[in-house]
């Protein structure tokens, strides 16, 4: 396998199909005792930003502010 002028490489189809490796995965190069490894980056589900947002004594009563909170980040 050749890199090409740009940097790339191509990951072989079989590899690809065995680590169900899509267009939509992130990966990661990291280096370890002189070796190059391609990493498949953890996937993290889209809700688990919202996850502690709305607790039992903290949810918001109004729309507004729960969206609010969602879309600064808050998570307390």
């Amino acid at each position: 396998m050749k890199m090409t002028e740009r940097g790339q490489i191509t990951i072989p189809k079989h590899l690809r199909e065995r680590y169900g490796i899509t267009t939509a995965t992130e990966i990661e190069f990291l280096e370890a005792d002189g070796a190059i490894l391609i990493v498949k980056k953890a996937q993290v589900s889209p809700l688990a930003r919202f996850r502690g947002i709305a607790k039992p004594d903290g949810v918001p009563t109004r729309t507004d502010e729960f969206l609010k909170r969602i879309r600064d980040g808050e998570q307390e």
